[in-house]
């Protein structure tokens, strides 16, 4: 080390202020943001310290809900991440997620559109662009499985009924409820969300297979179609 130069590294530090070590004695929830995200990164430049860097991180993505639907080119500009670390961040981002999203499991009886609303929110309340999903159902409303019909732009996601339901008929599903997300976090349905609900229940009415709700979550709130009283407008 050169005359004058500062140990910044957290092996530098009193064991009682590490990181790691502040988590093991007295918990995660004692620990800052930045403290948290530096157990991640384990080290960090040469010139800082992991914590450092994650503090880099945080305030040039906004806290940690910028880091959410980051991709990996966007969190390596950060001086001292790398891809091996951008990895490690994404992982641990998408861990937190499907953790806070209830289960819907194959099998899984669907409860209503707050049931639908809890575990997709946050999955999807965070993009930056619009995902449109279908929920398969079999007669007694059991999820089959979901799958992502399109991803669009920050304002628009094309639909096409024909690959909506091409899926379904060969999963033999006698139900179906599509989700999408508006990336503005307002969920009020847009003409486009409607005259598009309108087209699936038709296309759906051919196929023998129903439409049950049409979910559009935004920040925090979502709008159901069917709760709103949609599908018996249009019995």
């Amino acid at each position: 080390m050169k005359s004058g130069s500062i140990k910044k590294g957290i092996l530098s530090w009193p064991e009682q202020e590490r990181p790691r070590e502040l988590l093991l004695s007295q918990g995660p929830q004692r620990l800052s943001d930045a403290q948290l995200l530096a157990i991640l990164l384990r080290s960090g430049r040469p010139d800082s310290s992991a914590v450092q860097v994650a503090m880099d991180l945080l305030t040039k993505l906004e806290g940690l809900r910028g880091l959410a639907n980051r991709s990996l080119d966007e969190l390596c500009t950060v001086p001292g991440i790398g891809p091996a670390k951008a990895a490690q961040i994404l992982a641990a981002v998408e861990l937190g997620k499907r953790a806070l999203s209830a289960p819907l499991s194959e099998g899984k009886q669907i409860q209503g559109s707050q049931h639908i609303f809890q575990h997709y929110y946050p999955l999807l309340r965070d993009l930056r662009h619009e995902v449109f999903k279908a929920v398969l159902l079999d007669a007694k409303h059991m999820v089959i499985r979901d799958f992502t019909v399109s991803q669009g732009s920050l304002t628009v996601s094309i639909v096409h009924p024909r690959e909506v339901f091409n899926l379904a008929v060969r999963e033999s599903a006698a139900a179906i409820i599509f989700v999408h997300n508006h990336p503005s976090g307002d969920p009020r349905p847009s003409e486009e969300d409607h005259a598009l609900t309108q087209r699936l229940i038709a296309a759906g009415e051919i196929l023998g297979i129903r439409v049950l709700d049409h979910i559009v979550i935004g920040d925090g709130r979502y709008v159901s179609f069917a709760d709103e009283g949609f599908f018996a407008a249009k019995a």
